[in-house]
């Protein structure tokens, strides 16, 4: 009996995820199957932008799938793959295949994979003490081929795959002159080697003679028997042990659980199936996969060593930006150039954190480490990242590590860095066709700083107008985003690349006071009726190094 869980790595980035997030994600699990040969997938925790959708297209990568929470689904536990079994097998055939498999359920199973039922120890024991009514061999539609293998018979006359379906089972104990009163038409009779016997059963119409004692059946018997439609079967058991075991022979269907089944699939959370497992007494259940074959089958004691998916962080380290679920996760490493968050792990974990412009030179630093060669497609997708997040060199939180970097992938992608950074940035500030919720949520992210929790969203351009005409849209906007997320304060930054500036737009009690303290500005006259905030920050381009910081440090002035 085999057992399996799925024990791929998720390598995932933030929510509302930027090129960075998404690159990331796709290159370290490149990096990680290459140097452990072990399986990994990239996802991503959100909507993939223009920008990002224009790399991958660029470079022919498919965006890595959405991924909406980590939490511990049944194909994250240990299933045991206990065999499914056709549902005519003998009672006989089931128990030994319990006690093979030490297991107490078997799950009865079509040749295409869809249960059909479940056959308990609890059952079979009921069949055999519970069971007196000598017809019930019939009843249960019994396949002459389940009795000769229950009895380890030989069939003499008659159709092996034929089945018993009329009439009792009775053993021929009494003469043959006191036979002729209890046998009737459609019986099974369990006899020994006497002629006459054998003779009065076939000719009072039995259905079937079991001939026990492994006794020869003469030409006579075998050909009265053939003419008369009459099965003959031989066992090398004596009459008693013969139909001690014959009950044995019945079908599981006859006996096994068909409605009602309680069933889960495997992509259920475990959170949701454990108040059903802990209300039932089945020791047991069935798992099934979307199109409800049978996979195998779980029970109390396998949720206890549920571990929870495997997953690695890239491009954040908070937990309020993290894909849902995380807290449910197996979080095996971090890869991150942001400033410490507040993610708790269970166990230690593999934390790399850089003051760079861009996780994807950290992972670019990591294929050099670890001797692996870069494809130009890993290359296109780590350059791009860097030109997103250091806005081609602009931004304060670029190095020179990022630069020459980004340099060198650039000539492995066969690129030239500046005509490709300006079609990617045209490609990320195409907003045509999109909705005020689409702009706003393309580069959005929470924080807190002590008990204040703001979020902000970001779009970058080389276009002056089209930032003024978003700033139009955008400030309704925010006050809706404002009331939805329930946060303190809500902030969208509108930057121009060209100029190396930010327009800010400021929502919520004491947003204003906030911004004023720490930028040392003050909001444009011009908004002041509409009590729309408006703030001009110039030189300021990154959220991460720059007005990120800057809010911090007022927080706790």
């Amino acid at each position: 009996m085999a057992e399996y869980c799925t024990h791929k790595t998720i390598v995932i980035g933030h929510k509302n995820p930027d090129t960075d997030s998404i690159c990331s994600a796709v290159c370290y699990a490149n990096l990680k199957r290459e140097i452990t040969k072990e399986e990994y997938q990239p996802g991503r925790a959100g909507h993939v932008n223009e920008e990002t959708q224009f790399v991958l297209n660029y470079f022919g990568v498919d965006a890595p799938e959405l991924i909406q929470n980590v939490k511990t689904q049944v194909r994250d536990i240990e299933i045991r793959e206990t065999k499914g079994v056709a549902n005519n097998i003998s009672l006989k055939k089931a128990w030994k295949t319990m006690q093979e498999a030490n297991v107490v359920t078997i799950p009865a199973v079509t040749e295409d994979g869809m249960l059909e039922g479940l056959i308990t120890v609890g059952d079979i024991a009921q069949s055999y003490m519970n069971v007196y009514d000598s017809s019930i061999l019939s009843k249960a539609n019994t396949g002459y081929s389940n009795i000769i293998e229950t009895l380890e018979g030989a069939i003499v006359v008659g159709d092996e795959n034929a089945f018993y379906n009329k009439g009792k089972v009775l053993i021929a104990a009494a003469n043959p002159d006191m036979m002729e009163y209890y046998i009737e038409k459609d019986d099974l009779v369990i006899l020994g080697n006497r002629y006459e016997s054998q003779l009065c059963a076939i000719e009072m119409e039995a259905a079937c003679i079991i001939v026990c004692e492994g006794a020869a059946v003469s030409m006579t018997i075998k050909k009265l028997a053939a003419e008369r439609g009459c099965t003959v079967i031989t066992t090398p058991y004596d009459t008693y042990t013969a139909a001690r075991l014959i009950n044995q022979s019945m079908p599981i269907s006859y006996f096994m659980k068909t409605e009602n089944l309680i069933t889960f699939e495997d992509t259920d959370y475990i959170d949701d199936i454990k108040e059903v497992m802990a209300s039932k007494r089945h020791r047991d259940f069935p798992i099934l996969d979307k199109d409800g074959k049978y996979k195998g089958m779980i029970s109390r004691r396998n949720l206890l060593g549920a571990q929870g998916k495997s997953v690695i962080l890239v491009d954040h380290n908070e937990k309020s930006q993290a894909v849902d679920g995380i807290e449910n996760a197996r979080l095996l490493e971090i890869i991150d150039h942001h400033r410490l968050g507040a993610i708790e792990t269970i166990s230690p974990v593999f934390f790399r954190n850089q003051p760079l412009g861009c996780t994807a030179t950290i992972i670019y630093q990591m294929y050099l480490e670890n001797h692996v060669e870069i494809e130009r497609h890993i290359a296109g997708l780590l350059c791009s990242a860097i030109i997103s997040d250091t806005l081609l060199f602009r931004s304060p939180t670029c190095t020179e590590i990022d630069r020459m970097a980004a340099l060198k992938l650039a000539e492995i992608a066969g690129v030239n860095i500046e005509e490709y950074a300006s079609e990617m940035f045209a490609a990320g500030s195409n907003l045509k066709g999109k909705s005020d919720e689409e702009i706003f949520y393309q580069d959005f992210k929470h924080f807190t700083a002590g008990k204040l929790s703001f979020g902000v969203g970001q779009i970058s351009s080389l276009n002056a107008d089209e930032l003024k005409q978003l700033r139009v849209r955008m400030l309704p906007y925010l006050k809706k985003a404002h009331q939805e997320h329930g946060v303190d304060m809500m902030f969208f930054m509108l930057t121009n690349i060209l100029t190396e500036s930010t327009v800010l737009l400021c929502e919520g009690q004491g947003a204003e006071k906030l911004i004023s303290e720490a930028f040392h500005v003050e909001p444009e006259e011009e908004h002041a009726e509409s009590n729309d905030c408006v703030v001009a920050l110039p030189g300021v381009v990154s959220r991460k190094k720059q007005l990120i910081p800057g809010l911090m440090i007022a927080v706790q002035a």
